[in-house]
């Protein structure tokens, strides 16, 4: 950052008046480009003109333009390739060509940062972080002797990525040769569900999936590759990266182990497995779909510990977590979870009845499918196919005496109504729905045939949630805001705040997130509230007077998680601006 500064100083970009403005202010502000930038002291188009001639110079690098704060180096990038009559890529929205980048050895692709993606019959494209590498260009012509090299340039650190996730493909090359051996001798891809290698690379992939904290593995058939993605904290990365011949011998493997029909290509099929890994069990549970260039298998790993998980841990908020917890404690009523798909409803769930667990109730759950198996309580699997619905199952369960219910998800009008119902006759009823905030629930609710003197009579609370991701602690550091994210956020700010982000390490893949956490809003529904609902008021004076009686939203819960240091308001407003 010093020497970008020289430099601009030196070329007249910035004046020293502008340094010591930032010096002098009160409280002192960081010379940083960021702030240069938010103070207006700079003009970003000319400053990323400047520095794609720089870079073009050989003055300055764009590995080293990479690591200032501040500076978005796509821009910057395209510029460069502009002026030198080369294509910009982006590596995430390629397809890498796996035979090709098998080519070249790896030890060359490191020293250089370079990535082979594609060969046609006229050239070879060839991303490289430096266009201007002249010994880099002709070190990888070499190894391409019949064709010339078609020069592409990427980001420097999205390279490194990509070469950091295809070393793992290095250390398992073994494997795969051992796979296609198999495959040759059998001749047949169905027959080889038994081949020891194909064995052995599927517990690479479960046990690379569960050290990295994953939620879910998506094995897919691309054009060319067969793909191994995995979620981390609720977002996709590629891990392996096979030719094409795996995936069938791994698809059918897959199958085998979850008890599902390996001839069976056309029709989805859901099974599931157990394995134990380092020392701990998990479920595995399997989807297939089919597509047009083959099967895609999704497998969403369930650690059995989860289900053990206390409420107070959940990352919940003081005030939330003491809404919450007293509206479970409630003899009867219906208390709703709801969110989108992949935002923990679910987890808080099995989190409420540890809490509200007692060898004196009975405790009934009806789920599709039952995710968690728990000590004390009665668990009802959902069989669409047998005709037993959610509805059916919990018709049956007010015969069972129950004292308490969960139910999974509510779908349909028939299963709310059995619910609710069930509320009125003094029954304490969980669950989830699928909406964006917790005053929407009502209105859905109501939108789903229910009358309204129900609604109000039946509804204890609704937690509206998220999870957004955390800083990394190893890399955590403090950063200045976006003007425009500033400008949006600016009324539930102090004076003064500090904001943090992570930098980028080891630990946590150089995305700056590890882990995640809860933001979350609780509606008690008061009785001035229930009255209201009765009259079908209208959103607005339901979120007014929820307000008055100390409602906090799910948006405002995010920035005092991002004010602490938990997350990013960057996050924040990716899972909860509405």
């Amino acid at each position: 950052m010093v020497k970008l500064i020289e430099i601009m100083l030196e070329e007249k970009i910035i004046t020293k008046d502008a340094i010591s403005a930032l010096v002098k202010s009160r409280p002192p502000k960081k010379i940083s480009f960021a702030n240069l930038l938010n103070e207006k002291m700079i003009d970003l188009h000319t400053v990323e003109i400047f520095l794609a001639k720089k870079v073009r110079q050989g003055v300055i690098s764009l590995t080293h333009l990479e690591k200032i704060e501040g500076i978005d180096i796509i821009p910057i990038i395209k510029e460069i390739a502009t002026a030198l009559n080369v294509e910009y890529i982006d590596l995430d929205d390629v397809e890498i060509d796996m035979k090709l980048f098998s080519q070249v050895p790896y030890r060359q692709l490191i020293k250089y940062n370079v990535i082979p993606i594609e060969e046609n019959d006229l050239n070879v494209k060839i991303v490289f972080d430096d266009p201007l590498d002249m010994a880099a260009q002709d070190a990888i012509q070499r190894l391409f002797p019949k064709k010339p090299i078609r020069i592409s340039i990427s980001k420097p650190k999205q390279i490194q990525q990509h070469l950091q996730r295809l070393e793992i493909n290095e250390s398992i090359k073994g494997l795969v040769l051992d796979i296609r051996k198999d495959l040759n001798q059998e001749g047949n891809e169905e027959d080889n569900d038994e081949s020891p290698a194909v064995l052995k690379l599927i517990d690479i992939i479960l046990k690379s999936s569960i050290y990295a904290g994953a939620s879910d593995i998506h094995i897919e058939a691309t054009e060319k590759s067969c793909v191994i993605r995995e979620r981390v904290d609720g977002m996709l990365r590629q891990t392996f990266t096979f030719d094409k011949d795996i995936f069938n011998p791994l698809a059918s493997r897959m199958k085998l182990l979850s008890n599902l029909d390996i001839a069976e290509k056309r029709k989805p099929q859901d099974g599931r497995f157990s394995a134990t890994i380092n020392q701990k069990e998990f479920d595995f549970r399997v989807s297939t779909l089919p597509t047009i260039q083959g099967e895609s298998i999704v497998m969403r790993i369930l650690d059995k510990s989860k289900a053990m998980i206390r409420l107070e841990d959940a990352g919940m908020s003081k005030l939330c977590y003491d809404r919450f917890s007293k509206a479970i404690k409630v003899p009867y009523g219906i208390v709703l979870v709801t969110g989108p798909t992949g935002s923990g409803k679910t987890t808080t769930l099995y989190g409420a009845v540890n809490a509200i667990k007692d060898v004196k109730d009975k405790i009934i759950t009806v789920e599709d499918p039952v995710e968690y198996q728990m000590s004390g309580l009665q668990q009802v699997n959902v069989k669409e196919s047998v005709g037993l619905g959610f509805a059916d199952a919990l018709k049956s369960i007010l015969r069972q005496d129950p004292d308490k219910i969960m139910i999974g998800e509510i779908r349909n009008q028939e299963t709310l109504r059995i619910a609710i119902q069930a509320a009125l006759t003094g029954h304490l009823v969980l669950s989830t729905l699928h909406t964006n905030d917790a005053i929407s629930s009502i209105s859905r609710i109501l939108d789903m045939g229910i009358e309204e003197y129900l609604v109000s009579g039946a509804l204890v609370a609704i937690q509206a949630q998220r999870l957004v991701r955390k800083i990394c602690k190893n890399c955590k550091t403090e950063t200045v805001l976006d003007p425009v994210l500033f400008k949006e956020v600016k009324q539930y700010l102090p004076e003064n705040p500090t904001f943090y982000k992570g930098a980028g390490c080891k630990e946590c893949g150089h995305t700056g997130y590890a882990g995640r956490e809860m933001i979350s809003e609780v509606l008690i529904i008061s009785e001035t509230l229930a009255r209201m609902i009765a009259k079908v008021a209208s959103k607005e004076d339901l979120t007014k007077q929820a307000e008055k009686e100390g409602f906090v939203t799910m948006f405002e819960d995010g920035v005092q998680k991002a004010l602490s240091g938990a997350s990013t308001i960057e996050e924040i407003f990716r899972v909860a601006r509405l």
